[in-house]
């Protein structure tokens, strides 16, 4: 089994969020992120934003060194 991640580092912010999560399974990790974007980043938790999330993961386990901010 392969884990998962998701790195704020790489979506736009004007917080400069440094908080990277990972899991084993998609489900596990999608939820923990829908937590944290809606409790830190203020979102509205929307189907949309899951889809959105869901396909911002990637396999694997995040870099130590910051990945380059989305535009």
């Amino acid at each position: 089994m392969s884990r998962k991640f998701i790195d704020c580092r790489e979506m736009p912010s004007e917080m400069n969020c440094t908080v990277a999560l990972s899991a084993d399974t998609e489900e596990e990790l999608l939820e923990v992120v829908i937590q944290h974007a809606v409790a830190v980043h203020k979102y509205e938790d929307t189907p949309e934003l899951r889809t959105m999330i869901t396909g911002a993961m990637k396999d694997g386990t995040p870099p130590v060194e910051a990945p380059k901010r989305a535009a």
